[in-house]
């Protein structure tokens, strides 16, 4: 099938967290035989951070973020078969929804594939019937999210979606998987997450406490953002971590610490993207708690959960090396069997081949 996806980034991982996720199940599509083409604005000084050349699996197309070539790019959606319009693209989101319904042909199939969807929901929930996403739930074919459960799947359905799907972040092996340490990301405990609102109080709750009651243990922050944060002295800010660098970085520490923004945590389901990477380079996994992470990997055996910093500093203070290599040998062998983009591929597969059919017959029958 001929796709035309509007997201945020493809080339760029820059202040654009989806990146990993879109990389991953796109390049198993396109291994699938689907054409991809991939539309992305020039904004947020991404191109000027790309991480990835334009792949041989999809074209991307990078438009100026202007309304003249938002319609342009718009257009080109009357020739495909699937449709998709990602959340928090950031320039014209609900132009982009609003366009790609109005260009589809009608053969095709509208898909909004939402990447925060316990954020959207509450959106949705504030603004009531005149939400854009809620508006538009009646013609979309499906919508997919980037987790959630079945909560989110409950609540997108109570709001009218025809239907609702999770296709989890996974691990793509081919660029994330172990590496030896590198001497600049080692530490007792790495953290690596952009600065946002809706997470920082969480880090602060479970990082940097730890940190601060941890004497003599090193603690290691990447991401953008952190550069004017006050911070315990045994705490080093690296900056942006661009993604060729996220093995070595997951790989380096004792252990690594996932901290879920506010709406994730509170939905629970939503495993970040932090988790298959870390998990994936065999690095010894810290997550907060939060409802479902026995899906993906299991508790005091595959991965160390943590109600608070207080616990993160308790299990760094237990934690040795031979414990922490068991760890994550463990979280590697189960997510290398059970969360890869080669299966979500072939559950977005199934579900595109389906619904097109479904929708032809209906096409014929009327």
């Amino acid at each position: 099938m001929k796709i035309a996806f509007y997201g945020s980034s493809l080339l760029s991982a820059y202040w654009n967290g989806a990146a990993t996720y879109y990389r991953g199940l796109l390049r198993d599509l396109a291994g699938r035989g689907h054409d991809i083409t991939f539309y992305e604005p020039d904004a947020f000084d991404r191109q000027k951070h790309r991480d990835l050349d334009p792949p041989d699996w999809a074209k991307v197309v990078v438009y100026d973020a202007t309304p003249e070539a938002l319609q342009s790019v718009l257009a080109e959606a009357r020739q495909a078969d699937v449709v998709v319009k990602a959340s928090g693209v950031g320039v014209f989101d609900d132009e982009l929804l609003e366009g790609m319904l109005a260009k589809a042909g009608p053969h095709a199939l509208r898909i909004f594939w939402d990447v925060d969807a316990a954020a959207t929901l509450e959106e949705m929930r504030h603004a009531g019937p005149d939400h854009p996403v809620r508006n538009a739930l009646p013609q979309l074919d499906m919508v997919l999210t980037y987790g959630g459960g079945r909560p989110v799947v409950d609540a997108y359905e109570a709001f009218g979606a025809r239907l609702c799907r999770p296709i989890y972040n996974a691990l793509d092996p081919t660029t994330h998987h172990p590496v030896p340490p590198e001497s600049r990301f080692c530490a007792d405990l790495g953290f690596l997450a952009n600065r946002l609102p809706d997470r920082e109080a969480r880090v602060e709750a479970f990082f940097l406490r730890a940190a601060e009651l941890s004497a003599g243990k090193r603690f290691l922050i990447g991401g953008s953002g952190w550069q004017d944060k006050a911070m315990p002295s045994n705490v080093t800010a690296v900056g942006h971590v661009g993604t060729a660098d996220h093995n070595a970085f997951n790989t380096s520490p004792l252990a690594v610490l996932n901290v879920a923004r506010d709406s994730m945590a509170a939905m629970g389901f939503s495993p970040a993207t932090r988790v298959f990477e870390a998990a994936g380079a065999g690095g010894c996994l810290i997550t907060d708690s939060w409802e479902g992470i026995g899906l993906f990997l299991q508790p005091d055996e595959e991965v160390l959960v943590a109600r608070d910093g207080q616990d993160v500093a308790d299990h760094l203070a237990a934690l040795t090396p031979q414990r922490a290599r068991t760890i994550g040998e463990a979280a590697r062998e189960r997510i290398t069997a059970e969360h890869t983009y080669t299966r979500r591929g072939a559950e977005v597969d199934a579900l595109l081949h389906a619904h097109a059919a479904c929708k032809q017959a209906a096409r014929v029958a009327s």
